[in-house]
């Protein structure tokens, strides 16, 4: 691989539009341990009052989510809302179909909606509703429980069991994944498209400022996607406010540099929803423009969980099992990073996006029952993504050496966006894609005012494999880089091979 030089120019007058906040969501899902000894253990030394743990608490306030989607994910799809609200101990015990468990109800809508309150005033609610095994009436049902403040049968039954408050839910996705056959209550993009803006007309009758998300596809790989799309929103498109998208990504059959890449895909499939969701709109001569929720989206060691459901005992039904508990190592890191930028320059369209998820399951923050939290590598991406991506996306192109990759060809060693914020300082978010060269990176000034690098941190290391346990929870952590200057309009840097960098500049 090259060591030459990768460039582009900063100009405030080329910009791809301003970042909605709710682009660094997360997703709490009733799967395995994200909620019960995830984010709530009331037995933990550190529990509070209603049993959340407080040190995970802390974790997800420094991680800086803006929003969490809620129950599910694959869960909701046999969700039965009236089950997670009232006294705990009269809550129904339900077997979950989607994996293979037993639900306790233990944690629910309310549980969940004081969670959100604790984590901070700016996580706002995300809810799903089970466009599965139910339909229009049970939606509206929930609607009214949470939102209507007082006078009816469920809005009183809720500050009957305790919430005086309406939750002021006002984002919602009419259902999860219902073009994939694994999904309970599997339906046709047409059967679909129907049951979502029967649902989505009800519920704006009830309220018309919900905001609402049709399911897109799973997949880009998925053999209904783009036509799923097309015929949903043909459907739902006067009635929707976004249209969903879901990713995840692994290194298969070792290769390690088409992963490093997995940006690539996901940014040709957000290109791809929104070119099939603007020719809807010229279909229906609508002046309306459809955005995008990238509400799943992660790197996700899939292979082995589909692995390991081949060998579950269908006999047994456990209580918050250890599913999915994926560690995560620096190469998984820089690519989540290489994701982030992705969905930055695209904060045209995009604006929502998910993490999935928040705790212990494919996440960010992991937990040992009446033990400890700590930081996954996954997690430092994230948290400075959100502390310093906030303003104005401004338009990158950069001019990169290229290496070759298995699935994508010729593919830029350089993946970078950056970000202006209303006070003027400009944040730039880089990954250096080659596992053994250096990258040397040239970035041109022009109309900035900007004279300083206030700080440049790489997340890398010398072993790629290295990751954050349990026995050695900081063993990976973001590291000053030296060297990094800014000068006449012209800021230089060199990258490290496989890295994660935030290059700030005031």
């Amino acid at each position: 691989m090259s060591r030459s030089t990768a460039r582009f120019t900063l100009d405030p007058a080329f910009t791809i539009g301003p970042v909605n906040p709710r682009v660094f969501g997360s997703f709490v899902e009733h799967l395995g341990r994200c909620v019960y000894t995830g984010i709530h253990e009331p037995d933990h030394p550190c529990a509070d009052e209603a049993g959340l743990r407080t040190d995970v608490l802390d974790l997800v306030r420094e991680l800086g989510v803006t929003a969490i989607r809620y129950p599910g994910g694959n869960f909701v799809s046999g969700y039965r809302w009236e089950d997670s609200v009232g006294p705990r101990a009269e809550r129904p015990r339900r077997l979950d179909l989607a994996w293979h468990s037993t639900e306790t109800n233990r944690f629910g809508l309310s549980e969940y909606i004081g969670f959100l309150k604790k984590a901070g005033p700016h996580v706002e609610p995300m809810m799903a509703v089970n466009l599965g095994t139910r339909g229009v009436g049970e939606a509206l049902e929930l609607q009214e429980y949470a939102n209507h403040p007082s006078g009816t049968a469920l809005s009183d039954l809720r500050v009957a069991h305790g919430d005086k408050e309406p939750f002021g839910i006002r984002l919602w996705c009419l259902g999860n994944e219902m073009d994939g056959p694994w999904q309970t209550g599997h339906k046709t993009a047409q059967e679909y498209g129907r049951l979502a803006a029967e649902t989505a007309r009800a519920m704006r009758q009830a309220d018309p400022e919900v905001e609402l998300v049709a399911c897109g596809s799973s997949s880009q790989a998925m053999p209904t996607f783009a036509e799923w799309e097309a015929t949903v929103l043909q459907e739902t498109y006067d009635l929707v406010d976004h249209i969903s998208l879901h990713a995840y990504y692994e290194p298969t059959d070792g290769d390690v540099d088409s992963f490093l890449a997995s940006a690539v895909d996901m940014e040709s499939f957000i290109e791809n929803v929104v070119a099939t969701a603007d020719h809807i709109g010229a279909k229906l001569k609508s002046e309306k423009r459809i955005n995008l929720s990238f509400d799943e989206w992660n790197v996700w060691y899939l292979s082995r969980w589909e692995e390991h459901a081949k060998g579950l005992d269908r006999s047994d039904w456990p209580e918050a099992p250890r599913l999915l508990e994926d560690n995560y190592s620096v190469t998984d890191a820089v690519v989540l990073g290489s994701l982030l930028i992705a969905l930055l320059r695209h904060a045209d369209r995009v604006t929502v996006a998910c993490l999935a998820q928040l705790v212990n399951v494919i996440a960010p923050i992991m937990t040992e029952p009446g033990g400890p939290a700590w930081r996954q590598t996954t997690f430092f991406p994230f948290a400075q993504a959100s502390r310093y991506g906030r303003g104005e996306v401004l338009d990158v192109r950069v001019d990169s050496p290229t290496y070759q990759t298995k699935k994508y060809g010729a593919t830029d060693l350089l993946h970078a966006t950056a970000v202006r914020a209303a006070d003027g300082t400009v944040t730039v978010f880089a990954v250096n894609r080659s596992r053994t060269d250096a990258l040397p990176l040239q970035v041109t000034l022009i109309g900035l005012e900007l004279t300083t690098v206030t700080e440049h941190s790489a997340l890398a290391d010398a072993d790629p494999d290295a990751r954050n346990t349990l026995d050695e929870p900081e063993r990976v952590v973001p590291h000053p880089v030296e060297g990094t200057s800014l000068a006449d309009g012209t800021l230089t840097a060199v990258l490290e091979p496989l890295s994660w960098n935030v290059i700030r500049l005031a």
